[in-house]
């Protein structure tokens, strides 16, 4: 961060609290999945709960929290819901996520 001359330590101190929301909020795997499977474009909550295996209460609530934080978005036609990202940074933030843990080999360093 040093050689970055955009860092500011007084820019993350002011952000640092909505930081921390944002990354609690990922920071559980079924949450972290359905942003995964968001960033690809707008499903249904049928084909996210078969894409990852979860049961509709549980995606359900899980999608909740997401749009609790602004994070995804639900669009309503007649009985069915489609959620899609509501939140540009997710993109970038699941992108770096993907680089950092399931691109790259495992380092020891």
């Amino acid at each position: 961060m040093k050689d970055n001359p955009e860092f500011s330590q007084s820019a993350m101190a002011q952000s640092a609290t909505e930081a921390s929301t944002y990354l609690r909020t990922l920071s559980n795997p079924a949450r972290l999945l359905l942003l995964c499977q968001l960033v690809e474009g707008e499903k249904r909550v049928g084909e996210l709960e078969e894409a990852l295996g979860l049961g509709q209460a549980y995606v359900s609530q899980q999608l909740a929290r997401l749009r609790a934080e602004d994070l995804v978005r639900a669009r309503k036609e007649g009985r069915i819901v489609y959620y899609s990202v509501a939140d540009k940074r997710v993109l970038t933030l699941v992108q770096v996520l993907y680089d950092l843990f399931c691109s790259q080999p495992k380092t020891d360093d």
